[in-house]
C-alpha cells in the first residue's frame, strides 16, 4: 500500500522512469520512474508564457517531433477529389433521421473511393452538431439498417458475424451496433457521420503502396514515412472537407472519436486538424492516450513487434528505451488545447493502461491553462464508473472490457452537450 501511494504522490510531478520489458507488467508496484516532457519548455530549453508562444513555437515543434517520431508525416500532395451524394432517404429508420451516403472519389479508380454514411436527425430546426469517427468492419455493421450499401472491401477480424474469409456478407449487417447507439445519437440531436477505416487503407502490414489511398502518394523508404495511422487520420479530415458543404450538419461542432488503434487516429487527426470542435479517445493505449513512458501493459516495443506499419520506421528507435522519445500522450493531447477533450478507459482493458490514459490527460493541462481553460484538477483518477468533467476535460474508465458501448455514449453525448449546447 506504501508504494501504491508512493506512486500517486509522485504522478503530481510527472517523475517517473521506464526501460525495456519482455512481458507485460500489470502491477502498479511494478511501475518504474519516469520523466516527462515538459508541455511548456521548448526542445532548447526555452519556457512557453503565452498562446502566443505557444502557438507560433512549442505547438509546431510538438507537431513536427509527432509526425517523424511516431505517425509520419502527411504527403505534401493535395488530391482533387469528387464528392457525390449516392443515396438519400429523408425517412431513415422509422422516419427519426435523413440517411446519406457519399461517395469521395480521390482518382477515377474506385480503389481510392470512399463511401461516407451520414445520419442527421430529422427533426433538426437547423444543422445538426455531428459525432465522426471510423469504424472496424463497413458502414453496414454500425446498424441493421437495410439501407446502408454493404462493404466488400477486405475485413481484418473474421470472429465477427457475418465475416466469411475476411469478407463481409449480408449477415454482418448490424454486428457492431451495440458499439455506435445511433438512436441514442439522433434522439439528442445529434448527427453520425462514419467510414469503414479499409475505405482509406486496409489494417495490413503492406506498406507497398498498393494498399488503398496511399498508393497515389508514392513514397520512399524514410524514417518519416506514413504510417496507417496517419492515414485514418488524413482520412478523417477528408470527410470533414465534406461537412463543412453538407447544409444539414453544423460543421463547427463536429466531435471526432475513435475506439482503440481508431482512437489514436482520431487523437492525431485532431491534432493536425483544428477544425474538429471536440476530441474523444475511447481505450486508445499506447500509442494513443496513454503515457508511454509507463510500463504498464501495452509497450512500444509490443506495438513494434505486432502492428509496426501502424506507426512511421522512426518509432522503432524507442522500443527498448521509451525515455528517449522526445514525446509521450500528454504532448499529443496538449496540442488539442483549448478544444474540449475526452479520454476513457475500461476496467478490465489493463493492456490499454487506464492509469496511463488519465494521466496523459491530466499531464496536457499546462497547456489549456495557457488560455484559461479548467481542467482535471487531480493527479488521482476517478473511481471505476464515475465520470468527471471538469471544464474541457473530461475522464472515465467504464467498468468492462476494451469496447465502447452505451455507457460510454451516454457521457459522450453530456460532455459534447456541455460544449455545444451552451
Amino acid at each position: 500500500m506504501y508504494k501504491y501511494y508512493l506512486t500517486i504522490a509522485l504522478l503530481l510531478s510527472g517523475v517517473f522512469w521506464a526501460g525495456a520489458q519482455t512481458k507485460p507488467n500489470y502491477d502498479e508496484a511494478n511501475v518504474q520512474l519516469y520523466t516527462l516532457p515538459d508541455v511548456l519548455k521548448t526542445q532548447d530549453g526555452k519556457s512557453i508564457r503565452s498562446t502566443s508562444d505557444w502557438e507560433k513555437r512549442r505547438r509546431p515543434e510538438i507537431l513536427t517531433l509527432f509526425e517523424s517520431e511516431v505517425y509520419g508525416k502527411n504527403p505534401q500532395t493535395k488530391l482533387p477529389v469528387r464528392f457525390t451524394v449516392t443515396s438519400e432517404d429523408r425517412q431513415a429508420l422509422g422516419g427519426k433521421a435523413v440517411r446519406k451516403e457519399i461517395k469521395a472519389c480521390f482518382s477515377d479508380d474506385e480503389a481510392h473511393c470512399v463511401s461516407i454514411l451520414l445520419y442527421t436527425p430529422s427533426n433538426a430546426k437547423k444543422t445538426a452538431p455531428l459525432f465522426l469517427g471510423l469504424n472496424f468492419e463497413g458502414n453496414h455493421a454500425i446498424h441493421s439498417d437495410p439501407g446502408i450499401t454493404l462493404n466488400t472491401r477486405w475485413m481484418r477480424r473474421t470472429d465477427i458475424r457475418g465475416v466469411k474469409n475476411h469478407i463481409a456478407t449480408e449477415e454482418s449487417r448490424g454486428s457492431l451496433t451495440g458499439r455506435w447507439e445511433l438512436e441514442q445519437i439522433l434522439a439528442n440531436g445529434y448527427g453520425l457521420a462514419t467510414v469503414y477505416q479499409g475505405d482509406f487503407e486496409l489494417d495490413k502490414t503492406d506498406r507497398s503502396g498498393s494498399n488503398g489511398i496511399r498508393s497515389l502518394f508514392p513514397q520512399q523508404d524514410q524514417p518519416d514515412q506514413w504510417g496507417s495511422i496517419g492515414v485514418w487520420a488524413w482520412g478523417l479530415s477528408r470527410v470533414m472537407d465534406y461537412l463543412e458543404s453538407d447544409k444539414e450538419v453544423n460543421a463547427k461542432q463536429v466531435a471526432v472519436l475513435g475506439h482503440s488503434r481508431l482512437g489514436k487516429a482520431a487523437l492525431w487527426a485532431a491534432a493536425q486538424d483544428q477544425r474538429f470542435a471536440l476530441v474523444i479517445s475511447n481505450n486508445s493505449g499506447e500509442g494513443g492516450a496513454s503515457l508511454s513512458r509507463r510500463n504498464f501493459g501495452e509497450t512500444i516495443a509490443d506495438l513494434n513487434r505486432a502492428v509496426s506499419y501502424w506507426f512511421t520506421p522512426a518509432y522503432k528507435k524507442y522500443s527498448e528505451d521509451p525515455s528517449k522519445l522526445p514525446v509521450d500522450s500528454h504532448l499529443l493531447i496538449s496540442m488539442l488545447a483549448p478544444r474540449p477533450v475526452y479520454v476513457a478507459s475500461a476496467s478490465e482493458d489493463l493492456w490499454a493502461d487506464p492509469l496511463g490514459e488519465y494521466l496523459g490527460l491530466y499531464h496536457a493541462l499546462p497547456a489549456y491553462r495557457l488560455y484559461g481553460k479548467k481542467g482535471l484538477t487531480s493527479a488521482t483518477p476517478p473511481p471505476v464508473g464515475k465520470a468527471v468533467m471538469n471544464g474541457s476535460m473530461g475522464y472515465h474508465n467504464r467498468q468492462g472490457e476494451h469496447d465502447i458501448n452505451l455507457f460510454d455514449w451516454k457521457n459522450y453525448i453530456e460532455f459534447a452537450d456541455r460544449h455545444f449546447k451552451k
